[in-house]
C-alpha cells in the first residue's frame, strides 16, 4: 500500500494534468470557433407581416448539420440531467432536472420561443473550465423550460448562477413572437461560479445582429422594462480593475471584449454588412470596419422598408456582394470568382498578418436558420423554422413548423456524421454539391440559384394555405398535418438536389460545358452532345497568367522559319 503522502501527490499530479488537458481542448475547440457564427434579428414593427424574426449561422468545420428535436416529457421528482459539453461531447456535470419540459425543434420551442447564439470570446482569463453549463446547453435547456423570451432569460441566467458558466464570452439572441433581445454574457473566471450578463430588448421597429464581437456597449441602468443586467455586471469588472469610470459611462463590450483589428475585419463587418442593406447611412461604417475611424455602429437601427421572411433570408446569403470586400471579387477568389477561403481566416507574410474577408455565408456552415415567430396564430402554427444546412448561399430554407412531432430523416443528427458519409442525409446531400461549385463558382451558382429559387418560391406559395388549412383542426391532427407537411418538403428537396449533383456534373465534366435548356441536354438521336462550350479562362486571369510565363507564347512563323540547331544553340550560349 502507498503512503498516504504518496497518494495525495499521485492524486495532485493527476488533478494538474486533467486540468491542463481541460484547458488545451477548450483552447483547441475555442479556436475553432472563432469568428464562428452570425444572428440578425427583427422586431415585429420591422417586418412586413408582423412577426419577429432571428437568425443563425452555426459556422464551425467541427459541427455536423442537423436539426434536433427534444420531445415535450415529464419527469420523476429529483431526477438529474447529465451535461455533456455541446461543442466536444466532454461530460460536465448534473444537474436538477424540471417536472415538465416542453417540446423543441432545432432552436424553437413549441411556444415560439427561439434562441441563437455568436461567440465573442472576450477575457480569456474569466472563462471557467469549472463551471457545469456551457452555451449549447444553456439554449437547449432553456428552451425546453421558457414560454417567453423573458423568462428564457431568467432561466439562462439563474441556471449559470446555480452551477457556473463553462464556456467563454457569448452574444445570445433570444425572441418569442412580440419580443425581441440580445443577452451577452462571460463567465467570472475559474472556481467564480456565475457571470456577468447584460440583456437588452430591441424596439420593436429595429433590427439588429451580432457576429462574434460583443455589442452592448453602455445601457440604461434604470430601465428594468427593456434592460436587465447582472448586479455585479459594473462592480466585478472594478474588481479586477477593468474600469474605473463613472457606471453611467460603462460598456460591457468595451471592458469585457476589447476591440482588435480582427473583431472589426471579420466580425463587425458581418453586422455593417446586414446594416448597410437596410439602411444607407450605415455605408459610412466602412472606414470602422477598416480600423479607421473610431465611432462603433449602434446597437440597433431602423431600417428604411419593412423587412420580409425572404428578405431575411437573402440577407444569411451576403457575401458583400457590391462592396469593396467583395469575396467573390480579386485575386483571392480565383478564376471563376469563387467565395471559398482556405482556412484559417488570417495569415501571415515576412512576419505582416492580412485577413481574408469573413462574409455572413461561408463554406463552414454546419445549420442555419431563419425563425419567425407570429403572434396572430397558434403556437403550434406561428413558429416557423426555415432550416437549411452547409452554406446558406448555396442551400435551400426549408419549413420547419414549430409543431411537428418529429424531424425528417435528411436533419437527424444520427444520419450520418463528420465522419461517416449518408447519401440520405441533407448534410451531405448540400455539400457534394457547394464543393462542386467552389472552383467553378461564377459558372455554376446560376444553376444552383435556379433551383434554390424555385423551391423557396414554391413554399412561400405554400404557407398561407396550411396555415389555413390547420386553424380549425385539433391540435394533434393539426401537429401530424404539418409533420407530414414539413417532412415531405424536405425530402423533395433532397431529391431535387441529388439530381441537381448529378447535372452538374453531367453538365461541367472535364471543364467544358455542355449546351443545355431548362435542364434537357442539346443531343441528337445517339445521345452524343451537340456541341460543348470551352469557356476558357477570363481575359484578367489569362494576363496574369501570361506575366508569370511569358514562355506560354506561341511562336510566330517568322520565328519558327527562323529555328536553329542545337549545336548552334549550344554555341551562342558558351559565346554569351
Amino acid at each position: 500500500m502507498l503512503p498516504l503522502f504518496a497518494v495525495y501527490q499521485i492524486v495532485h499530479k493527476v488533478a494538474i494534468c486533467m486540468r491542463f488537458f481541460v484547458t488545451f481542448f477548450i483552447i483547441v475547440f475555442s479556436f475553432f470557433r472563432v469568428f464562428a457564427c452570425t444572428n440578425l434579428l427583427a422586431g415585429k414593427s420591422a417586418t412586413i407581416d408582423g412577426s419577429t424574426m432571428i437568425t443563425y449561422a452555426a459556422d464551425s468545420y467541427m459541427l455536423y448539420g442537423a436539426l434536433y428535436h427534444y420531445p415535450a416529457r415529464t419527469y420523476p421528482p429529483g431526477s438529474m440531467l447529465d451535461i455533456y459539453e455541446w461543442d466536444t461531447g466532454e461530460y460536465l456535470g448534473k444537474i436538477k432536472q424540471v417536472e415538465n419540459t416542453y417540446a423543441v425543434i432545432g432552436n424553437m420551442n413549441e411556444h415560439q420561443v427561439s434562441i441563437a447564439e455568436s461567440t465573442f470570446g472576450g477575457r480569456e482569463e474569466l472563462q471557467d473550465s469549472t463551471g457545469i453549463l456551457d452555451y449549447g446547453n444553456l439554449m437547449y435547456i432553456t428552451l425546453q423550460r421558457a414560454r417567453s423570451a423573458r423568462e428564457a432569460i431568467r432561466v439562462m441566467t439563474s441556471l449559470v448562477e446555480e452551477y457556473g458558466y463553462y464556456s467563454s464570452g457569448e452574444s445570445f439572441s433570444i425572441a418569442d413572437p412580440n419580443e425581441v433581445w440580445v443577452m451577452e454574457m462571460i463567465g467570472k473566471g475559474p472556481r467564480n461560479k456565475g457571470a456577468v450578463w447584460v440583456a437588452q430588448r430591441i424596439p420593436d421597429d429595429c433590427i439588429t445582429a451580432h457576429a462574434n464581437q460583443a455589442r452592448i456597449t453602455t445601457f440604461p441602468l434604470d430601465d428594468k422594462t427593456n434592460c436587465l443586467y447582472s448586479v455585479d455586471v459594473i462592480a466585478f469588472a472594478r474588481e479586477k480593475g477593468y474600469f474605473r469610470g463613472r457606471n453611467k459611462d460603462f460598456s460591457f463590450s468595451d471592458t469585457y471584449a476589447p476591440l482588435d483589428y480582427g473583431a472589426l475585419r471579420a466580425c463587425e463587418a458581418r453586422v455593417w454588412s446586414f446594416f448597410r442593406q437596410n439602411n444607407p447611412e450605415m455605408e459610412k461604417y466602412i472606414t470602422y470596419i477598416k480600423g479607421e475611424t473610431v465611432e462603433r455602429m449602434p446597437l440597433w437601427i431602423k431600417p428604411v422598408k419593412k423587412i420580409s421572411i425572404q428578405d431575411m433570408q437573402a440577407f444569411m446569403r451576403d457575401q458583400y456582394e457590391g462592396t469593396e470586400l467583395d469575396i467573390t471579387k480579386g485575386f483571392g477568389a480565383g478564376v471563376y470568382g469563387s467565395k471559398l477561403r482556405i482556412s484559417p481566416l488570417s495569415f501571415k507574410v515576412d512576419g505582416v498578418e492580412y485577413y481574408h474577408e469573413r462574409p455572413i455565408a461561408t463554406q463552414q456552415t454546419g445549420f442555419s436558420f431563419v425563425a419567425q415567430m407570429r403572434n396572430w396564430l397558434p403556437p403550434h402554427v406561428g413558429g416557423i423554422l426555415w432550416f437549411s444546412v452547409d452554406d446558406a448561399a448555396s442551400s435551400v430554407y426549408v419549413p420547419m413548423y414549430s409543431g411537428i412531432n418529429s424531424v425528417p430523416e435528411c436533419f437527424d443528427e444520427d444520419n450520418g456524421n463528420l465522419l461517416e458519409y449518408s447519401s440520405t442525409s441533407a448534410f451531405w446531400v448540400f455539400n457534394r454539391v457547394s464543393n462542386f461549385a467552389y472552383p467553378r463558382y461564377s459558372m455554376v451558382m446560376p444553376d444552383i440559384k435556379k433551383v434554390q429559387e424555385y423551391w423557396e418560391t414554391s413554399f412561400h406559395t405554400l404557407i398561407p394555405s396550411i396555415d389555413k388549412a390547420v386553424i380549425g383542426m385539433p391540435v394533434e391532427d393539426a401537429r401530424r398535418f404539418l409533420t407530414n407537411f414539413s417532412h415531405t418538403q424536405a425530402a423533395n428537396v433532397i431529391a431535387s438536389w441529388k439530381k441537381l449533383d448529378e447535372f452538374l456534373l453531367v453538365k461541367y465534366l472535364d471543364g467544358v460545358i455542355k449546351k443545355e435548356n431548362n435542364g434537357k441536354f442539346a443531343q441528337n438521336e445517339k445521345k452524343i452532345p451537340l456541341e460543348v462550350i470551352r469557356p476558357g479562362y477570363p481575359e484578367a486571369y489569362l494576363r496574369q497568367m501570361i506575366q508569370e510565363n511569358p514562355g506560354l507564347r506561341a511562336k510566330s512563323q517568322a520565328e519558327m522559319d527562323s529555328r536553329i540547331s542545337m549545336e548552334k544553340l549550344e554555341n551562342n550560349k558558351e559565346t554569351k
